[in-house]
């Protein structure tokens, strides 16, 4: 008898603090979770999704070198002391999603940012930059709303101590939904597990999305130039830096491999149109070399491998171009 009570009194205590009978989906922990962990928390009807593992991309030499040369940059500066945190050290992942109809004019979204933080610091950040905000309970969960910048209405949600929430509201609501275990995650989407399958989630950056019928065919019959693409059921997108290269790889998903040879050929003339411009500036057409098109049985892919000595180069000369004095406007004599 004593055995049995005491059994019960550990689960109940295991109920109570969460570890066993808890009604939260296990959320990615900021420090310990991997890419792929971003999407516990996506909902069922996602149709698109990017993953982008920012502890990685700030460990790269440019990344080190452009935080360094932000150093002394107010904004900068101001952000750490008035948050607490280091972009360096405290922001792990961000991870977005795109929900439901995408052929609506405002689909539903959300973001997630995977990061250690200070709520109140953060809140008192935001009123400082966006003013008062009105708050809204969803099922136990505090909600923030307030206007974005391009004047949409917005919602936020600090969900545990790793995750912080923004975007639509319906959005916002879906993934705190999914959290509570009220409703399935993405996992259950058969269209989107098989996406799943091709993305590579190792990668720095990675994502995919199920492209709308209709909108590949509206798009082609409003520009017949786009007529091979029409047959694109969807994209996927991987970023990556290794050995000292960025390698971009974009995945055109289509079953026509007819169409995919014409696809690929309409790239490569694009292609060709650029290369116009390498005799006027070098770089361009060091960049262009780089790039690869190829199509396949069920697919066409572009992949660009872009040496961390070309970056260098063409950031140079991009503020090379931000300095230089604007150019006189010439006169009818002239």
């Amino acid at each position: 008898m004593k055995k049995s009570l005491t059994l019960l009194l550990v689960i109940a205590m295991s109920c109570l603090v969460g570890a066993a009978c808890g009604n939260k989906a296990a959320s990615p922990q900021a420090g310990s979770a991997k890419g792929a962990d971003m999407l516990s928390l996506f909902p069922k009807d996602t149709r698109g999704l990017l993953v982008v593992d920012v502890r990685r991309i700030m460990q790269t030499e440019g990344a080190a070198k452009a935080i360094k040369d932000n150093e002394k940059n107010e904004k900068y500066v101001k952000f750490v002391q008035e948050t607490g945190i280091d972009p360096q050290k405290d922001i792990f992942f961000f991870a977005g999603a795109m929900m439901g109809d995408l052929n609506q004019k405002s689909p539903d979204g959300a973001a997630m940012i995977n990061v250690k933080y200070d709520k109140a610091r953060l809140l008192e950040m935001i009123r400082k930059e966006k003013g008062e905000f009105t708050t809204a309970d969803y099922n136990g969960v505090t909600v923030y709303q307030f206007i974005g910048e391009d004047k949409k209405p917005m919602s936020g949600v600090f969900l545990d101590e790793s995750n912080i929430l923004a975007g639509s509201d319906a959005g916002v609501k879906k993934m705190v939904d999914v959290y509570q275990k009220k409703a399935d995650s993405v996992v259950k989407n058969p269209e989107m597990t098989s996406l799943l399958k091709g993305m590579n989630t190792s990668a720095m950056v990675w994502g995919g999305v199920a492209v709308p019928p209709e909108a590949m065919q509206k798009a082609s019959s409003q520009n017949p130039m786009l007529g091979a693409f029409s047959n694109i059921q969807s994209l996927l997108l991987s970023v990556d830096y290794k050995d000292e290269t960025l390698v971009t790889e974009i995945k055109a998903m289509s079953p026509d491999a007819a169409k995919n040879k014409d696809m690929a050929d309409t790239l490569n003339g694009f292609k060709a149109l650029g290369s116009g411009a390498a005799a006027k500036e070098p770089l361009v057409g060091q960049l262009l070399s780089k790039i690869e098109i190829v199509a396949g049985a069920d697919n066409v892919k572009l992949v660009a491998r872009i040496p961390n000595e070309l970056i260098q180069s063409l950031s140079e000369k991009a503020k090379a171009k931000k300095t230089e004095p604007p150019a006189e406007p010439k006169t009818e004599q002239q």
